[in-house]
């Protein structure tokens, strides 16, 4: 029995003969490994109707096209005996096409019917270049000749004709007229019951089904880059699998240069040229076969184009999606990474690759999907949905914020770009006609800041002082009114501690300017004989500044430590960590030095408190190294108070005004200053 709600009578209504119900997938599908959008596109013309007779008439005529045509890979010997015995036949599969440079042809391999090297001609491959890219669901007409034969080995199989899996022509005004018979509500519902969702069901609420919707903008944006990490079996994938023809899915690691961008051999144009939409599944392991495929990614993530030095500059509009499983919470990463380290080793710090993402979508929010969360109402057939993003993709409305707001001074070019393509893309599926409303743009305009501000975030966990501006706001021209944008998982991330410090406890900051480290010291002292040790590190430079700073006290302890407390009195044992990052240069000598003497005399340092600088064996104090650095990288992990030496107090305007507001960077010039602005009650 059919239980439709007025949306579905809304749809049958307006769109009859391009919806389908969308759970009749599952029922007829059963153990077939057949894309929704093959079962759909036969589907769509039968079974776009409220009657049950006719409903059940359709899908008897689909089981049985499906049963007399469609092959499942354990039935080949049967088809190809078929086709045998009937010199032609049509099947529904999966057709790819390889070169073969030694015989110069062309010959075609056909997945379930397990048929390799069947003939066919040039201009079929002409017609239909994607062959060459990991092949295309077709309805294919085949013959059997046993007269065709190369030397001594017959090649029986002869591709005569492709009908790929896809309406033959689309006009977009029929959606264009209809979309205002829809509420806004309504329009998203249908969207995501035809991506296969049900909106209305348990487990999912408006930023989760704004999330889902997002994983539609690389079909609509052309040349739109993405991340999404998120749990196993929450569907990042699927939307580029099962719902459109102009989609491929590449597993981790396989993308080479001729299959991604062109070969050089032939000149063809690879994956980028052909598809509007190219995944990358399984992205935490591996990306790329060829190790020159990353410059070219990078070039061609940026810019849509790319060069080869036979070919010149080629051009694509293929949007790239890095889709992969995330195995902590995300609260875990941020205590001890970034969001990106889950990537492949190829990209997850290279910053250049990085920026030119515009937007990541926090898969962790969406929690594994549940049978309830797939629609049993109608959508759009995915053929003519597909289409109906495909067709998006010649129009923009990148300009569309100007009307209303102006993007604050934090945003550099690609955060813009990045938000103005995220505002298009959600206008274009959510407004295909063209209206919507300066709160329409609004939200938008927040989700597209949340989700650049995401990628700047991580960049600047990575990168340092390069990507500090990330305060991302927007003014209303109306009211002059900023607004800020912020990260839900940014919040309580901070490594420093905001009470004051325990004894012994004390903070600090490598980097070698391009690698940048926080680094916690603790300090434990027992009685004993003057031994030190060292613990957490094999850094020589660490090593290093922790010897010179404990011979100075030792040089010195007559003027700096009371005589009950001379060193040789104590064993100290100090414990380094790296909370962010690995391990890259020095200057944690004046850090440690604090952190003894508080272990010494049971003091608490200030709360937040972070230092800087090294203590030479003469005491003289050292300049900090990479300054700027490290000061965002401390303030931004907690740092309330950050000691520097004097030297550097020249680079003070290099840090942004942004870190000023939120951390204290008073400077020293002794050891005696040094104590006297670190523990707590001084």
């Amino acid at each position: 029995m059919i239980v439709l709600d007025d949306l579905d009578k809304k749809a049958l209504d307006l769109f009859r003969g391009f919806v389908v119900k969308k759970d009749l997938v599952g029922i007829i599908k059963g153990g077939a490994n057949v894309p929704a959008f093959v079962l759909e596109f036969l589907l769509a013309n039968t079974t776009s109707t409220e009657d049950e007779q006719k409903l059940q008439e359709g899908m008897e005529n689909v089981k049985t096209i499906l049963r007399n045509h469609y092959v499942n890979p354990e039935e080949s010997s049967l088809i190809q005996s078929k086709l045998r015995e009937k010199g032609r036949y049509k099947i529904i599969d999966k057709i790819s096409v390889e070169l073969d440079p030694q015989r110069d042809r062309y010959w075609a391999n056909i997945s379930n019917s397990n048929i390799k090297k069947a003939n066919i001609s040039d201009d079929l491959v002409t017609a239909h270049e994607k062959l060459l890219l990991g092949g295309i669901w077709a309805i294919i007409e085949m013959e059997y000749d046993p007269m065709i034969t190369i030397g001594a080995t017959v090649f029986p199989f002869v591709v005569k004709d492709i009908k790929p899996i896809q309406l033959s022509n689309f006009d977009n005004t029929r959606v264009i007229e209809k979309r205002a018979e829809f509420t806004k509500d309504e329009w998203k519902t249908l969207l995501l019951r035809s991506a296969g969702y049900e909106p209305s069901s348990e487990g999912f609420n408006d930023r989760i089904l704004d999330l889902l919707l997002c994983r539609l903008i690389p079909l609509v944006e052309a040349n739109f880059n993405m991340v999404e990490l998120g749990p196993r079996s929450s569907g990042k994938s699927y939307i580029y699998k099962e719902i459109t023809p102009y989609a491929i899915l590449i597993s981790g690691g396989q993308g080479t240069v001729a299959q991604l961008f062109v070969n050089n051999t032939t000149g063809r144009v690879g994956a980028v040229g052909l598809w509007d939409a190219i995944c990358f599944d399984e992205s935490t392991d591996k990306l790329f076969k060829d190790r020159d495929a990353i410059p070219l990614m990078k070039d061609y993530m940026e810019s849509g184009s790319f060069s080869r030095a036979k070919g010149g500059e080629i051009t694509g509009s293929a949007s790239v999606i890095l889709n992969g499983n995330i195995n902590q919470p995300v609260e875990t990463v941020l205590q001890t990474s970034h969001l990106f380290s889950p990537l492949s080793d190829e990209v997850n710090s290279d910053t250049a690759f990085l920026d030119r993402i515009n937007l990541y979508l926090p898969g962790w929010e969406i929690s594994k999907f549940s049978p309830q969360n797939f629609t049993k109402h109608f959508g759009f057939s995915t053929d003519f949905f597909s289409e109906i993003l495909k067709s998006q993709r010649k129009t923009t409305y990148y300009e569309a914020i100007d009307k209303y707001f102006t993007l604050g001074s934090h945003l550099k070019q690609r955060d813009s770009k990045s938000v103005r393509k995220i505002v298009s893309g959600m206008i274009k599926l959510l407004h295909p006609d063209g209206n919507y409303t300066k709160e329409d743009v609004r939200e938008y305009l927040v989700l597209a800041m949340e989700m650049r501000r995401r990628v700047k975030e991580q960049l600047k966990r990575i990168g340092g002082m390069e990507f500090w501006d990330t305060n991302f706001s927007y003014i209303d021209k109306e009211t002059q009114e900023e607004i800020f944008v912020g990260l839900p998982e940014e919040k309580g991330s901070a490594l420093i501690e905001a009470n004051p410090l325990s004894p012994g406890v004390c903070y600090s900051a490598t980097s070698d300017g391009s690698n940048n480290t926080l680094i916690k010291i603790e300090v434990v002292v027992l009685k004993g004989n003057g031994k030190i040790s060292v613990t957490g590190t094999n850094s020589q430079e660490i090593k290093e500044d922790i010897k010179n700073t404990y011979n100075y006290l030792r040089a010195n302890e007559k003027s700096i430590l009371h005589e009950k407390h001379s060193l040789s009195n104590f064993d100290l044992n100090v414990q380094i960590s790296n909370l962010m990052g690995t391990t890259s240069g020095g200057g944690i000598g004046s850090a440690v030095f604090v952190a003894i003497l508080s272990a010494i005399y049971k003091k608490n340092l200030k709360g937040g408190l972070a230092i800087l600088g090294n203590i030479s064996i003469g005491g003289a104090v050292e300049r900090a190294l990479y300054f700027a650095d490290k000061i965002s990288l401390l303030s931004e992990n907690g740092a309330k108070i950050i000691l520097a030496p004097m030297d550097n107090l020249m680079e003070i305007s290099t840090l942004p005004p942004a870190i000023l507001g939120k951390t204290d960077v008073p400077f020293y010039a002794n050891s005696q200053m040094l104590l006297q602005k670190s523990v707590f009650g001084e």
